[in-house]
């Protein structure tokens, strides 16, 4: 039998495909630009013949039709790992719950942990060996593969092969492929920099040195402190990271990007788990040699990071305490994203001997009402921790940059002052000696 007759064999339309969900079933949709378009638009048309459907994704962008046809969530009940902006909205909504991970344990969760009863994602037009590939989406495809009971492919033609390890699934592997016209792939454009994100921007990269391996978040201090880099005199440079943006072509395009200073196998490749960009990353990233997309759990381990020569990690946050503690997640009970690999980057940071890791964010913010607001708080008041106090390491705000490794808590509290707006400096102080951890003889 031939690899073509077998892909004949199996292909159906997306209605037919989905009558392969039980009611109570736990349903996959991978990530980002592998969400399965069509098949979810099936599922949600066969809403009053199931109930207590469950869904999980990752940073999805498009319209889930399966979710908005079921405000009550007595058909589908979504779950995601890490939410995007629109993840976020349904989350408000009542319509999306958080899966609290770390990124570099995820494979795991679908190798040990996890119940996968049907998995349906996008993938590239098959090749003549019979083989699909996850294209933009590697991060933890292949363990969600692994684990399912049955395998739904949709055929996203819009979807180019990208160099990979784990990267693809052979057609003897799956139970059905869908076809279908696509829409265009999501977008994630770069946010625009204020002049504090470029202060905070111009802090880090002077702390940068040539031949960086770097590890960049997503937001728009990430994305300044990409194009900061991108315009600096810094060459030879390097990727390794979870996600690749945008602000990584912008490097590239600056002539900062070589990934020389990598030996071995990856000399010369960014590697990354998960595209997430516009169209001109993804058609930088198309058949492009120069890349390699694996799996999270290599890319966010931290003893891999830490064997990185001069590796760089950089994210941001929403909140500190005086304790040091960082909340990059939520506000208050209010889930914005996730822990992602925030603190995976900081551990490898952190072990590595020529490594450095940055927790970026500006000193206050703005509401709606024109007020402003310190970032550096005496409490969360019920943010989620992100990243405990005892894994903090540098921590910048447009005042400088100081480093935490080792300090006590009134060594810190001096530190999270010293990086706070000066008109919140006095206002933190009272409430660290309410909390006893302001010496006198600490600076005012």
């Amino acid at each position: 039998m031939t690899y073509e007759f077998e892909y004949r064999q199996k292909l159906k339309t997306a209605e037919e495909a989905v009558k392969l969900v039980k009611s109570g079933d736990w349903v996959d949709y991978s990530t980002h630009t592998g969400f399965p378009v069509l098949l979810d638009a099936a599922l949600a048309k066969r809403r009053d013949e199931l109930t207590d459907v469950k869904l999980r994704g990752l940073l999805i962008s498009n319209r889930m039709e399966t979710v908005e046809s079921d405000p009550e969530r007595e058909h589908f009940v979504y779950n995601s790992w890490h939410m995007s902006g629109y993840e976020r909205k349904l989350s408000d909504r009542g319509l999306c719950t958080y899966i609290p991970m770390l990124f570099r344990n995820i494979a795991s969760y679908y190798r040990n942990y996890l119940k996968v009863n049907v998995a349906m994602m996008c993938v590239t037009p098959m090749d003549k060996n019979g083989y699909f590939t996850f294209s933009y989406n590697v991060g933890y495809a292949r363990s969600v593969m692994d684990a399912a009971d049955i395998i739904i492919l949709e055929v996203n033609e819009r979807l180019p092969r990208v160099p990979g390890l784990q990267n693809m699934i052979h057609i003897s592997e799956v139970d059905a492929v869908v076809e279908g016209e696509h829409p265009e792939v999501p977008q994630a454009d770069m946010s625009p920099a204020t002049e504090t994100d470029l202060k905070v921007a111009e802090l880090i990269v002077s702390n940068m040195r040539d031949g960086s391996v770097i590890q960049l978040g997503v937001g728009s201090m990430p994305d300044t402190i990409g194009a900061v880099i991108a315009q600096s005199d810094l060459k030879d440079l390097g990727v390794h990271s979870e996600l690749l943006v945008n602000s990584n072509l912008e490097m590239w395009k600056a002539g900062k990007l070589t990934n020389k200073s990598k030996s071995g196998l990856f000399y010369g490749k960014s590697l990354f788990g998960i595209a997430y960009g516009n169209d001109e990353l993804y058609d930088w990233i198309e058949d492009n040699p120069s890349m390699l997309a694996t799996h999270m759990d290599y890319i966010n381990d931290p003893y891999v990071v830490a064997g990185i020569e001069n590796f760089v990690s950089i994210n941001n946050c929403i909140n500190v305490d005086l304790y040091g503690q960082i909340s990059s997640e939520s506000v208050g009970s209010r889930q914005i994203s996730g822990t992602g690999g925030q603190l995976d980057f900081l551990e490898g940071g952190y072990l590595g001997k020529t490594a450095n890791s940055f927790i970026a964010f500006t000193s206050t913010y703005t509401d709606k009402k024109g007020e402003m607001h310190s970032r550096i708080v005496p409490s969360l008041n019920g943010s989620i921790v992100t990243d405990p106090r005892s894994a903090v390491y540098n921590l910048v705000t447009e005042y400088g940059i100081e480093c935490f490794a080792g300090c006590s808590l009134w060594e810190r509290t001096q530190k999270l002052v010293n990086l706070a707006h000066p008109d919140f400096r006095d206002e933190l102080i009272a409430e660290a000696e309410k909390l006893g951890i302001w010496r006198n003889s600490n600076k005012r």
